[in-house]
């Protein structure tokens, strides 16, 4: 059996074709798409809260990168009950950006864009991916709602 140093295993280099995704390498690699805008917006007038509230549980979970999936689903799990109609649609209208640009702005490894730079859902969004109660996540059970 081989055995590697620890660091030989862990460690992106610039040649490796999976990077780890804080690597400086795979930071460096994904282009910030944040500085195009997000595809226009689907009309939803006749959307309820509880209807709005059940979209944005679903897309939470369903990404499309793990990462995503489990900090948006666990974001989501958490928050999504208390927020406003107004938040809900903050939210709504967050989670058209690509799943790279909000895992780099939540953990801070990107500036986001001026229209996300002073937003107070992204202040929480960092706050819970910086985990500082070292809460053991994992995706959370769907909840059939009344």
């Amino acid at each position: 059996m081989v055995r590697f140093p620890r660091s030989e295993v862990f460690l992106s280099t610039p040649s490796d074709p999976y990077p780890l995704p804080l690597s400086s390498s795979a930071v460096s690699s994904q282009p910030p798409t944040s500085q195009t805008s997000p595809p226009p917006r689907l009309p939803r007038s006749n959307e309820s809260i509880q209807t709005l509230r059940a979209r944005l549980v679903y897309q939470s979970r369903k990404r499309g990168t793990l990462e995503a999936d489990l900090l948006l689903s666990t974001f989501a799990n958490e928050q999504l009950g208390e927020m406003t109609e107004e938040e809900l649609k903050e939210f709504d209208r967050f989670m058209d950006e690509p799943d790279w640009d909000i895992y780099y702005w939540a953990v801070g490894k990107r500036d986001p864009p001026a229209r996300w730079a002073d937003s107070k859902l992204l202040v929480k969004l960092k706050r819970h991916a910086a985990n500082e109660g070292k809460v053991v996540r994992r995706m959370p059970d769907l909840v059939k709602s009344d």
